[in-house]
């Protein structure tokens, strides 16, 4: 009877592949060649990419639209050290991810091994797991424990270390004893008398605002959660990747008129939103000093962080949102209040306001005019929208609706600059059937250029339109960078008009230079016919010259020392 011999490679293919893991983004080299190899030999898509942080970008935003952790592979040292950044993403925005590492041998460990580094200390505060299996044998079980530990409780990153001797080792693969795939979270309710308490603050006030956080999104809750908002009729503001848990062409969404809504609102329910910098901390004066929180949580330490959290309600956010439903009444919150109202006199004004701006005809364009161009060519569903960059991303929010969950990217929790060329990757990976657009600034661009050869490559087609103002907020025109001296540019100046677009054209894409309104139409009519490749449309907008940088979201009242 002939043996079954595995390499250490092709224990952690199967391992992976056990795990129901369908892709793997990385970049190959020395030790773990032989384990993309092995990868692709299962059956599992790998998908190389040119930068570590963009894989690794990647693998986070697969993990918030799948549900179970995005996987990435990377070389030893300076590969685990670039990736480090989508670990850190996805710990901060709470999103499952596996990133596995080479590492030197395990016999040269402290003798100055080529790419030596202390990988698992590295990764520890930035993960909930950071590992190496104590031998070959062990592989899968350590794999089956850091997928566990990525999507129970609340998500997030994990690492395993993969020494080159066990990747070219050899073990029996019959005599192991194989874990199978990770079983689903356990979903739990909230106590039931707590939820009794919500449902009175709710029922008791005057200005009651959901707020629906992309743990809502990530949770699935939509369905549950819009049977909430139909049947109690309290307005809704998703934050910037919870849009779409519900329609942004709700009556009930409020997302235009937010800072009056939040302002002063008297009771407000957080689904699967935390109170950090997206809102202000819950803190005065952006919101009411009086406010009442409701807060719908899977980690008991979030509640009750930066704000008093009067209900607290621990458990998966979909069953959660059942218990509220099948203890409230027939309560439905008059649209004749005060508070409803004002609300809608204040979307009807902001609406109108940001319409105007829609109609600038200056050229350069505005944001508003290249925004409303493209905003009236995109379809309402099947759709995925990635957007990125500092002005690009804070004006778009406001102007592009989302119809459908998890269908929107952005910088999100960490602000992160250089995530949209990986995201639109990821995006298109899970949803082959949807148009991925990614509109990003050209500082963002930037970041991440190059993956437009690996969506080439991959095959992927997209649209990518680059909000080109010659500067990170704000650049110069040609003429007065060209009066400048070098020494006496501002920091936020990159080079005008530079031709992003060329570099679709060198891969084997399709680029578009546009400078007018009717031009970026022409070039959206075209895109949006061509569903074979990657599209990189080049929009050159108003640089903004020498403005002083504002940033209205981190305005405060409190003294900086």
């Amino acid at each position: 009877m002939t043996t079954k011999v595995y390499s250490g490679a092709e224990i952690v293919a199967k391992a992976l592949k056990d795990q129901g893991v369908d892709v793997v983004f990385g970049i190959v080299g020395i030790p773990v060649v032989e384990v993309a190899e092995a990868i692709i030999s299962e059956g599992i898509k790998f998908i190389g990419f040119r930068n570590e942080q963009s894989l690794s970008y990647a693998a986070g935003a697969y993990g918030f639209l799948s549900g179970r952790p995005g996987v990435c592979l990377v070389v030893s040292g300076p590969g685990v050290v670039h990736a480090l950044a989508g670990l850190v993403n996805a710990q901060a925005n709470c999103w499952p991810l596996l990133l596995i590492g080479g590492s030197s041998d395990t016999y040269q460990q402290g003798m100055g091994a080529f790419q030596e580094l202390d990988q698992v200390t590295l990764c520890r505060s930035y993960t909930k797991i950071s590992t190496r299996s104590p031998s070959i044998s062990q592989i899968p079980n350590v794999i089956d424990k850091a997928i566990k530990a990525s999507i129970y409780g609340r998500p997030g990153p994990v690492y395993i270390d993969l020494p080159a001797d066990f990747i070219q080792g050899s073990i029996n693969y019959e005599s192991m004893n194989l874990p199978g795939r990770a079983a689903d979270p356990p979903k739990s309710l909230a106590d039931p008398q707590s939820v009794e308490e919500a449902v009175r603050l709710l029922l008791g006030a005057k200005k009651p605002l959901v707020i629906i956080g992309k743990g809502a999104a990530y949770s699935c809750a939509e369905r549950e959660i819009n049977e909430f908002i139909e049947k109690t009729r309290i307005p809704f503001l998703p934050t910037p990747m919870g849009k779409g848990v519900i329609s942004d062409s709700h009556p009930l969404c409020v997302s235009a008129a937010r800072s009056k809504a939040i302002g002063d609102a008297d009771v407000v329910i957080l689904l699967g939103a935390r109170l950090n910098w997206i809102l202000h901390f819950g803190a005065p004066p952006k919101f009411s000093k009086n406010v009442k929180f409701i807060q719908v949580d899977i980690l008991p330490e979030e509640h009750n962080n930066n704000r008093r959290i009067h209900v607290a309600l621990l458990g998966h956010l979909p069953l959660v949102v059942s218990q509220l439903l099948s203890c409230l009444p027939s309560f439905s919150y008059p649209s004749t209040s005060g508070y409803a109202q004002s609300l809608r006199r204040k979307l009807e004004e902001n609406i109108a306001s940001t319409n105007e701006k829609f109609k600038d005809d200056t050229i350069p364009m505005s944001y508003h005019r290249a925004f409303w161009e493209i905003k009236k060519k995109l379809p309402q569903k099947d759709i995925v929208f990635v957007s990125e960059g500092a002005n690009t991303m804070d004006i778009a929010r406001s102007i592009f609706d989302i119809h459908e969950p998890r269908c929107r990217l952005d910088a999100g929790t960490l602000g992160t600059m250089g995530v949209g060329l990986g995201f639109a990757i990821a995006a298109k990976v899970y949803y082959p059937s949807k148009r991925v657009v990614a509109i990003v600034g050209d500082s963002a661009f930037g970041f991440s250029a190059m993956e437009i050869e690996t969506a080439v490559r991959a095959n992927l087609p997209m649209i990518i339109i680059i909000i080109n103002n010659n500067g990170i907020y704000h650049g110069l025109d040609t003429e007065s960078y060209n009066a400048t001296s070098l020494n006496a540019l501002p920091s936020t100046a990159l080079l005008p008009d530079v031709r992003y677009d060329l570099i679709a054209d060198a891969t084997g894409g399709k680029g578009y230079f546009v400078r007018t309104p009717r031009e970026l139409d022409n070039a959206m009519n075209e895109a949006l016919k061509d569903n074979e490749k990657v599209i990189v449309i080049n929009v050159m907008i108003q640089p903004g010259g020498r403005k002083k940088l504002e940033f209205a979201w981190m305005e405060t009242t409190k003294s900086k020392l």
